[in-house]
């Protein structure tokens, strides 16, 4: 071969092998990054064995909701063959619901209305605080009147989050003089016991971590947990003015209300911990009701999501018929273990 030709195929040799080697060093790296940016929103794992889910206790989780079992243990045999295409839509729908909100989180970040957003809806909140009610012309005040043409979609922007985070709506109570309130929407019983120091009720954190776990296929990771609640500005290890400690309020405070379950899967490496609907939460909530949260983060309607929307359907259904068995005086009323 002329020298030519080999120096040149030389050349190209080494310059493949140099992009080679650069492409594997970006991925190592990529790879790395990704590692420390999902243990920072895991945080730490539960050490202690309290927190754990042994096998022994599988079947007192799984008597809490009828989709534990599954959860918990596995399906097994031909029901998991037979399964596996209606999983593989869920899944789907799943992951389209997440794509929806990373877009949601990123759009955020680029989006200038979003700091007149947050200044209104700080304004409105001491409004609640001090039971005062407020007009169209103070909500201008705040935002500047340069935005005026903006108003209303920055009022709707604060009403997602409003309902989100604090279970509140924003409730024009006089047409004429234009005035508004803040009021309470979901009415849990959490109202009083889940309300902080701050007086702003918690409520609508907890219908949003329901709606995460029902997403999830009726368990959610800690990851899928924390990676959610960026849209509403919660983060693990970050003091919250409202909830405090995130994940004290989270793994501590509801666990110990009863409205969520959270302890670790058996068997599985890395270690796993996951949350499920507590027994209360079952009691006082739907999922009907929990999936109009996750289509309002996705500013979209219920039956936008089919799978998600028929699961609710059947609980709602469910739920009539246990009803009528346990009506005062019906021959076959009998207690119902969830």
């Amino acid at each position: 071969m002329p020298r030519g030709h080999k120096s040149k195929g030389r050349s190209r040799a080494k310059r493949q092998n140099v992009r080679e080697k650069s492409q594997s060093l970006h991925d190592a790296q990529l790879a790395e990054k990704e590692e420390a940016e999902s243990s920072i929103y895991q945080g730490e794992s539960p050490s202690s064995p309290d927190n754990c889910i042994p096998r022994d206790t599988e079947g007192d989780v799984a008597s809490v909701s009828d989709d534990s079992s599954v959860l918990l243990t596995g399906a097994v045999g031909g029901e998991a063959s037979d399964s596996n295409a209606e999983s593989s839509v869920i899944q789907a729908e799943r992951h389209l619901s997440t794509s929806l909100i990373a877009s949601t989180i990123r759009s955020a970040r680029r989006d200038p209305l979003n700091r007149r957003a947050g200044a209104l809806m700080q304004f409105t909140l001491e409004k609640f605080r001090a039971k005062e009610p407020f007009t169209q012309e103070d909500m201008l005040k705040v935002i500047n009147k340069k935005y005026k043409e903006h108003l209303a979609e920055i009022i709707r922007r604060i009403s997602v989050r409003l309902e989100l985070v604090f279970g509140l709506e924003l409730k024009e109570v006089d047409p004429n003089s234009q005035s508004y309130m803040l009021v309470g929407k979901l009415g849990l019983s959490t109202e009083g016991s889940l309300s902080g120091n701050s007086g702003l009720p918690k409520t609508g954190l907890l219908m949003t971590l329901l709606a995460v776990i029902f997403m999830n296929g009726n368990s959610a990771t800690e990851e899928d947990v924390w990676e959610f609640l960026k849209v509403v500005g919660v983060y693990p290890g970050q003091n919250h003015p409202i909830f405090g400690e995130p994940k004290k309020f989270i793994t501590k405070d509801l666990v110990e209300e009863n409205y969520l379950i959270y302890g670790r899967l058996p068997d599985t490496d890395p270690p796993t911990n996951v949350f499920l609907w507590g027994p209360r939460a079952h009691t006082e909530t739907t999922k009907m009701k929990v999936l109009e949260v996750l289509a309002k983060i996705n500013d979209d309607v219920p039956s936008s999501f089919p799978s998600l929307f028929e699961e609710a359907l059947i609980d709602e259904a469910n739920r009539a018929a246990r009803r009528v068995t346990t009506v005062p005086g019906n021959v076959n009323s009998r207690p119902h273990l969830r």
